[in-house]
Order: structure tokens, then C-alpha cells, then sequence
């Protein structure tokens, strides 16, 4: 019995970190696209792997000719972590905040 709603897929690298990612996902990477606006077009080259369902094909690291097009969305900072450091004995505590910035892409196409 064949399976019928099998998304193509694929793995890419950004920013020393992998990814997978499908037409139309929305991914939140750390920031690292300076000067785009919304509606900017991003082309991942680095893909690792490609599958479609039928076959899947594997990049020796990457795969040659294939890219994976995003379209940029937003840049952002995320929620605050609150990070507390406590010395016992010693009267030492210290709290700060920390956000982490982020960007937005929606996944476009996969070539």
C-alpha cells in the first residue's frame, strides 16, 4: 500500500546548525541576516539531504545544483530568560535577563 501524503522534505546547514524544513514551514533561526525586509528572498545552498517520497538523495557533505529557497519574514527577540547566580555562605547573588534575537523565514520552494 503506497502512502499518500508524504511531504517532500529537506535537511540544510546555516550557521554551523541543521535544520529540517518543508514547503511552507515557518523556521526561527538565530539571527544572522542583517539589512533584509519582509518579503526578501533567502536561497539555502547548503542542503544536506532531499526527499520527496520516492527517493531521497544524500549530499557528500551537500548536494551539488540543489537549493532550498525561504522568504524572509521577521527579525525578532524572544521571551527573557531570568538567570540567577547564588553563592552560598558568601552573600553573592545576581540576577540578569538575557533575549535571545531570532529571524523568521517561511520555506518557499526546494529545488
Amino acid at each position: 500500500m503506497a502512502k499518500t501524503n508524504i511531504k517532500e522534505f529537506a535537511v540544510i546547514e546555516t550557521a554551523g546548525k541543521q535544520y529540517k524544513v518543508a514547503v511552507g514551514d515557518v523556521i526561527t533561526l538565530d539571527k544572522q541576516f542583517e539589512g533584509f525586509k519582509a518579503g526578501d528572498k533567502i536561497a539555502f545552498d547548503k542542503v544536506l539531504l532531499i526527499d520527496n517520497g520516492a527517493d531521497t538523495k544524500v549530499g557528500e557533505p551537500y548536494l551539488s545544483g540543489s537549493e532550498v529557497q525561504g522568504i524572509f519574514e521577521e527579525e525578532g527577540r524572544g521571551k527573557k530568560l531570568r538567570v540567577h547566580r547564588f553563592r552560598a555562605k558568601s552573600r553573592y547573588t545576581r540576577t540578569y535577563g538575557h533575549r535571545q534575537p531570532f529571524t523568521k523565514i517561511k520555506i518557499a520552494a526546494i529545488k
